[in-house]
């Protein structure tokens, strides 16, 4: 800087100091990527398919609903539904309860006669939660939850853990699906399921065994007509909207098979996914949250044409 005035100095000093701010504050106010933007850079490698093992397809009036089932934190019932399912028993049967904000339920709605179960137990012992060391796949989100110690995502299925007990289990977000019972912890069996279509009751976790969630066909179940009984309970039994079958997708001949992919959780697209929906991007949003609950960032699923 020598030879340059004392005011020039200041003035390129200045000068230097206002580029620099310039150059934060358009960093700052760089937008960020939506969660559309995450999934439209991902790579192929950042997806995987559905396993048709694990996939059971319901075969409602109104379409087919899509469920992949985790037999990692319930193994007794996920093995019990596929029996149910290749003995065909909840083909002819019904959804019989739509709670407005809550669940809807499917099962036997003849509760006095009900339909014999065959080879599958009519009863478990309860699967609400695992030994941590089980859940090999868990990815933590940072953000707080009032209801566990630890909140993220297992292989796609939002889950929780308890270091202090050594325990996890799955969650009640939007789409998760639960095994029915009495007041007995260990009076499920599979034979009557329901999935979340409300604000996630999360209250239920640890108390109820939940097998896996919804992939596809959500707007199938979400919009059919309440209930007026107890609990959301068809009180007529024409209210009852039937189930023509349901298949494990393994069963089902290649071609005519639903082709979904769902975003692995252990990638770094995951991270972006999540960080898009924390922070949500795109010009509609002027405050970011900062902040996101786990049943508000659901895993992304994608068709494979």
């Amino acid at each position: 800087m020598q030879g340059f005035s004392r005011n020039h100095k200041m003035a390129m000093c200045a000068g230097a100091l206002a580029a620099a701010m310039a150059g934060a504050g358009a960093a700052e106010l760089a937008p960020k990527p939506t969660l559309a933007d995450v999934i439209k850079a991902s790579k192929p490698s950042d997806w995987r398919p559905l396993d048709p093992a694990n996939t059971m397809y319901m075969e409602l009036p109104a379409g087919r609903v899509v469920i992949e089932m985790a037999p990692v934190f319930a193994p007794a019932h996920v093995d019990n539904i596929r029996t149910l399912v290749r003995e065909h028993y909840f083909d002819g049967l019904a959804v019989i309860r739509s709670q407005d904000n809550w669940v809807v339920q499917w099962g036997d709605p003849d509760e006095k006669n009900p339909r014999p179960m065959k080879s599958a137990k009519p009863t478990l012992k309860g699967e609400f939660t695992i030994p941590m060391k089980n859940d090999t796949a868990f990815v933590r989100m940072p953000d707080r939850d009032g209801y566990a110690p630890q909140v993220g995502h297992s292989n796609g299925f939002p889950s929780a853990r308890d270091p202090k007990s050594g325990r996890a289990w799955l969650t009640h977000c939007y789409g998760m699906v639960g095994v029915g019972r009495d007041t007995g912890a260990d009076s499920g069996s599979g034979s009557s399921l329901y999935v979340v279509i409300g604000h996630g009751p999360r209250h239920l976790d640890r108390n109820i065994t939940v097998v896996g969630r919804v992939i596809s066909g959500m707007p199938l179940l979400s919009t059919i007509a309440r209930g007026p009984g107890p609990m959301g309970f068809y009180d007529k039994p024409e209210m009852n909207v039937p189930i023509a079958s349901v298949k494990m997708a393994a069963d089902v001949p290649e071609a005519e098979r639903s082709k979904f992919e769902v975003m692995r959780t252990e990638t770094a697209t995951y991270e972006k996914a999540v960080e898009a929906q924390r922070n949500r991007g795109g010009p509609w949003t002027k405050v970011a949250a900062g902040y996101i609950d786990l049943c508000n960032a659901p895993i992304p699923v994608r068709e494979v044409k």
